[in-house]
C-alpha cells in the first residue's frame, strides 16, 4: 500500500516501516499499522484484505499522519 499512501500524500517516502499492527476481522480484515515514514514521524494506517475468495488487492481505507511513535495505535 505504499505507492497507495504515496499517491494521496503526493511525496514519496525513503523510509517506510511497519512497526506495530492490530487486526479486526470484518467481512475481510482491517490491518492497523503503525508506519515509520522517516525521522520521528509515524503514520497509522487502516488497509483492509478481502476474504480470499474475491481474490482483491490489498487497499488502503484510511490513515492518520502526524503521529509519534508513542501514540497508540487504535480503531479508526
Amino acid at each position: 500500500v505504499k505507492a497507495q499512501i504515496e499517491e494521496k500524500e503526493g511525496k514519496t517516502f525513503d523510509v517506510f516501516t511497519a512497526v506495530e499492527f492490530k487486526t479486526q476481522v470484518v467481512a475481510g480484515t482491517n490491518y492497523f499499522i503503525k508506519v515509520h515514514v522517516g525521522n520521528e514521524e509515524f503514520m497509522h494506517l487502516r488497509v483492509f484484505k478481502s476474504l480470499p475468495h474475491e481474490n482483491e488487492q490489498l487497499s488502503l481505507h484510511s490513515y492518520q499522519g502526524s503521529k509519534t511513535k508513542h501514540d497508540e495505535l487504535a480503531y479508526f
